[in-house]
């Protein structure tokens, strides 16, 4: 997560994080119960899309085929994307739509107010989670957005589409409020965006579940490293940053993402996903009972 750099600063009443806080507990309840609402439905709708894929196929086999269909490539290429690539494949969309966005100068405003996180702005809490998906750089935007592409098949394996929707979207506004924490303590206040807490989190979860994996730089790919040596040097260099003061990324926002995402996997995935069972049950109650009507009594 990069600072808002020549954007002009936030300013505003210094807030207290007790708002903050407690919006983030919600949202990220709310996010893993409705990740395992999702994926009660995606697994029930599965037998109904087998027996529709066969239905499909039988009629496109008497159906007269083009040649060229533009929407049959579409297809072809989705998919043959992996489960992870087609996940983020909206995370993707959302951060070039808002990143057009900045280029409209008449939500300029509008921007710096909702999709700038700062503890001195007055929209305190919304920002946590939006600025997880603006970029004002291009540069900062391909960065980010490349790194969730190449991770994106192996978090999805681990976690499940469902569940990594959960941790990504939390990432964002945990990492954001560590962010706060800092500028709280430190007195620097100046508006932070971009989605790298949340990758971090992704990075960490898959370099702590597969510390033994093989990653190289973009630029330098002769050159390879484990995961495990990856995460320790890139929670090394974010701790260093965020004593020193260190302004070009939002190192605190940094650590808390890899803090999160190692903490998750280690601990978070028992503790929460694991413990999803009692909501399922409600719902799938919910779902096969439906509402009871009448008033009386049996």
């Amino acid at each position: 997560m990069g600072s808002a750099g020549g954007q002009p600063q936030l300013r505003g009443a210094h807030c207290g994080s007790g708002p903050a806080e407690a919006a983030g507990a919600q949202f990220t309840g709310c996010a893993f119960g409705s990740a395992a609402i999702w994926q009660y439905e995606s697994l029930k709708s599965r037998v109904q899309s087998y027996f529709d894929g066969i239905k499909a196929d039988w009629l496109d086999s008497i159906r007269p085929q083009k040649e060229g269909d533009f929407r049959k490539e579409i297809n072809k290429w989705w998919n043959n994307l992996s489960d992870g690539q087609r996940t983020v494949t909206g995370i993707i969309a959302a951060n070039v739509f808002v990143f057009c966005l900045w280029r409209v100068p008449s939500l300029q405003r509008t921007m710096i107010r909702y999709f700038t996180s700062s503890p001195a702005s007055k929209a305190l809490c919304s920002p946590m989670l939006l600025s997880t998906f603006s970029h004002f750089s291009l540069f900062h935007m391909a960065a980010n957005m490349y790194v969730l592409w190449s991770f994106s098949s192996s978090i999805v394996n681990i976690l499940g589409q469902e569940q990594f929707m959960a941790v990504y979207l939390s990432a964002g506004v945990i990492s954001n409020f560590v962010s706060y924490v800092c500028k709280v303590a430190t007195g620097r206040y100046g508006p932070s965006l971009g989605a790298s807490g949340a990758i971090m989190t992704v990075l960490a979860a898959v370099c702590t579940k597969i510390p033994e994996g093989r990653l190289a730089i973009i630029f330098l790919p002769m050159f390879t490293f484990t995961a495990g040596n990856a995460l320790k040097a890139i929670i090394a260099m974010d701790t260093a940053g965020m004593i020193l003061g260190w302004k070009f990324f939002d190192h605190a926002a940094h650590l808390g993402g890899a803090l999160f995402g190692i903490w998750y996997i280690t601990y978070g995935h028992e503790l929460i996903w694991k413990n999803r069972e009692p909501l399922v049950k409600i719902w799938h109650e919910m779902r096969t009972n439906g509402p009871k009507k009448g008033g009386g009594s049996k």
